[in-house]
């Protein structure tokens, strides 16, 4: 039997971050937005806990690595330096039958069929499409307001090499970094969140000296990989691809990917390459600025080379849930769980109350507050049975589940259910934020996939 879309773990996926409240369709009440998502309560916890988990590896716990936000408008004349109003381009073509366009290189174009109305040969000639979103600045719609959404943030990086580099007295090597919305106006998005018009990446660049430059780049893809690695995802779903010269950007010396193994393939969601002195040298011509570093030690200057480490933020998002997805059969009955790392998960704990009685309420109650006071995201849920409870907990991919029980209005003590190993343990209620804190943030190995 050929596979549905419910049937595919992408398709159930998209099915619980509906329901579970990470992932909506933009503007779903009025037919939705193409390739355009918003993200719903969880999914702003887990993709602001990315972000930060991000910024805190790259920034805050580096001394040689600066934070920066530059602004999405920025001077046309950026993009003409950077290439991006030449050459951001793919290649386009339309359907005679359908009027429904594709990239010309798109592999389910091979035989020349249409993949929409089933037509043969009825494809238009290719013509170049430039992915940019491009707006008017004032109030005159004419080509010298012409400006452009940004397609990538590194560039107002590169802009303001000199600005940080004076003010933070910085000397190379040393890097920038920031996380940012980009948008590009792509011909065929889909997968879910992995290829979208707007988007957010998490860029950092690291100014370097030339003939330094490939040390530095084997530094920065093992530095990312353990990044990666540590955020709960399985090693067996990873691996570096480095691109051929075919592959290559023009800007690039050497690139690697890493990517991720999705059920419907090898996908990058980040990219380490060796930008050489391409970017500083185009910004320094085009702007007339000379954008060099004097070594002080060796008496000469020289345009720094770039080792830039790219990564999309939605994209990552999508391989930390397609990662934490599982099916498990429990006494009979399937259970669907978020293996979620519990730095991660946007609930850390629920709390709920055995029974609306006796006390109990009032207990889980209590607790719940003092988790929230010490920003600990917790959930309260006193409906349905306690079975019923756990479930729903399990695929918002909150780790700990504490009922407050008899034995709770008898001795304080409450117990805790993890969602993993589905053990249970009483822990006194006086101790759970120390208890949470603690579990929290330990090292977390995932659980080998289910066959």
């Amino acid at each position: 039997m050929a596979e549905t879309k419910e049937t595919t773990v992408m398709g159930k996926l998209v099915s619980l971050a509906k329901r579970r409240g990470f992932v909506y369709q933009s503007s779903e009440i009025y037919g939705g937005t193409g390739s355009v998502w918003d993200y719903g309560p969880l999914g702003v916890e887990l993709k602001r806990n990315l972000r930060e988990r991000w910024w805190r590896a790259m920034v805050h716990q580096r001394d040689d690595i600066e934070g920066l936000d530059a602004a999405i408008l920025m001077h046309p004349r950026v993009w003409e330096a950077s290439g991006h109003v030449a050459g951001f381009t793919d290649p386009l073509v339309e359907c005679r039958n359908c009027h429904r366009r594709f990239r010309a290189d798109a592999p389910e174009l091979a035989g020349g069929q249409c993949p929409v109305c089933g037509s043969r040969d009825s494809f238009t000639e290719p013509r170049m499409f430039n992915l940019m979103f491009r707006t008017f600045m004032g109030p005159v719609e004419d080509e010298a307001a012409t400006v452009y959404l940004r397609p990538e943030t590194a560039q107002g990086i590169y802009v303001n090499f000199l600005n940080v580099f004076n003010a933070s007295r910085q000397k190379i090597p040393f890097g920038i970094a920031q996380i940012g919305k980009a948008f590009r106006n792509e011909i065929t998005p889909g997968n879910f969140i992995f290829r979208t018009r707007e988007f957010e990446q998490a860029e950092m660049q690291y100014f370097v000296e030339p003939g330094t430059d490939e040390q530095w780049l084997e530094y920065w893809k093992d530095q990312r990989m353990t990044w990666v690695r540590d955020l709960g995802i399985r090693a067996e779903n990873l691996r570096f691809h480095e691109h051929t010269q075919e592959e290559l950007a023009h800007y690039a010396k050497r690139a690697y990917d890493i990517q991720y193994r999705f059920e419907f393939g090898w996908q990058e969601f980040e990219g380490i390459h060796n930008r050489t002195d391409f970017d500083l040298s185009r910004h320094q011509e085009y702007s007339g600025k000379k954008l060099e570093y004097f070594d002080q030690a060796s008496q000469r200057r020289y345009v720094p080379y770039i080792i830039e480490t790219s990564a999309g933020i939605d994209r990552t998002l999508l391989v930390v849930l397609a990662d934490a997805y599982h099916e498990e059969d429990v006494e009979g009955e399937t259970r669907v769980v978020l293996r979620l790392n519990p730095a991660l998960a946007p609930i850390k704990a629920a709390v709920f109350p055995l029974v609306r009685k006796d006390g109990m309420p009032e207990i889980a109650e209590k607790i719940h507050a003092t988790l929230r006071a010490a920003a600990l995201p917790s959930f309260y849920d006193d409906g349905g049975s306690i079975g019923r409870r756990y479930r729903r907990q399990d695929e918002a991919g909150t780790p700990w589940c504490v009922t407050v029980d008899g034995q709770s209005t008898q001795d304080g003590t409450v117990t805790i259910r993890d969602r993993d190993s589905l053990s249970q343990i009483r822990v006194p209620a006086e101790r759970i934020v120390a208890w949470v804190t603690e579990q929290a943030t330990k090292p977390y190995a995932p659980l080998p996939a289910i066959p």
